[in-house]
């Protein structure tokens, strides 16, 4: 039997730790059993319980207070990283992960991680060579997607750690809750975009540098147009559904509960019995 895990990604403040609590407490009402990783060396506080966690191997304020080191909170962060790398032994004698057992990976918010650094690469493909399926969750922030300049941006981001890691992957709209009434109607139109009209509509067209640029973005629009490569799920706490469509999503990019046995029952024994 396989085991499981969401690598739940995105910028700093995007909503990745408020994610995972919602996801314990929803494997709760299921039923559900799963494991939270600590991957961020620089956290501090959890809204969730925490099976595993990287700073009792490293700390990133331990690293930025070296003498030798001398760094700062980003290169003190891929140090974090590179020496976890190097560790990979210790996470996997911490995990203990039986069959079907179903990790989420609480990771950094630096992006360059997960575009042109190996270290999430070679998280991925290690946990793969334990027998482990994977999911990237990758989550922005409602309020960034607001206008389609920076939309564009998100899903450039979405789709550079997607082509990096090679591994299933889901993009989420989070905080949508926060939104007013009004934004939030506006915003929906970029869950299942139309990519074209959004690279021609006059909001996109309205500066100077996106003028400049407007075939560049036309492109990379039509790119992600035709492939279909990014599509946003909606996380809202005040919709119970949201994150129940979500978790839907990522089991069904895992495979989750393919493997499990069909649960037999004698239904001789439920027929009642002959009145002749």
């Amino acid at each position: 039997m396989p085991k499981f895990a969401q690598i739940v990604m995105g910028p700093a403040g995007s909503g990745k730790s408020t994610y995972c609590a919602m996801l314990e407490e929803h494997f709760r009402a299921l039923k559900r059993r799963c494991f939270i990783v600590n991957f961020d060396p620089a956290a501090e506080n959890f809204k969730y319980s925490v099976t595993v966690d990287v700073r009792e191997l490293v700390q990133l304020e331990d690293v930025m207070e070296d003498d030798d080191l001398k760094f700062g909170p980003n290169g003190g962060l891929i140090f974090c990283m590179e020496y976890v790398m190097k560790n990979l032994e210790w996470l996997r004698d911490n995990l203990e992960a039986q069959d079907d057992d179903y990790f989420i990976f609480d990771c950094p918010g630096q992006i360059e991680l997960y575009t042109h650094l190996p270290a999430m690469k070679q998280l991925t493909e290690t946990l793969q060579s334990w027998d482990f399926r994977i999911c990237g969750v990758f989550l922005v922030d409602a309020q960034f997607l607001g206008d389609p300049s920076k939309f564009v941006s998100g899903v450039l981001s979405s789709l550079s750690c997607m082509v990096n890691l090679e591994i299933p992957h889901i993009s989420i709209m989070s905080k949508l809750d926060l939104l007013p009434k009004r934004s939030k109607k506006q915003i929906r139109k970029y869950l299942d975009p139309d990519m074209i009209a959004i690279a021609d509509s006059e909001e996109s067209q309205s500066s100077y540098h996106s003028r400049k640029f407007s075939n560049l973005t036309r492109v990379i629009c039509e790119l992600i147009d035709d492939y279909g490569m990014v599509r946003f799920l909606p996380l809202d706490r005040s919709d119970e559904d949201s994150i129940d469509i979500i978790l839907q999503n990522i089991d069904m990019s895992l495979q989750y509960g393919e493997d499990l046995e069909v649960q037999d029952k004698d239904f001789d024994q439920d027929l009642p019995e002959s009145t002749e």
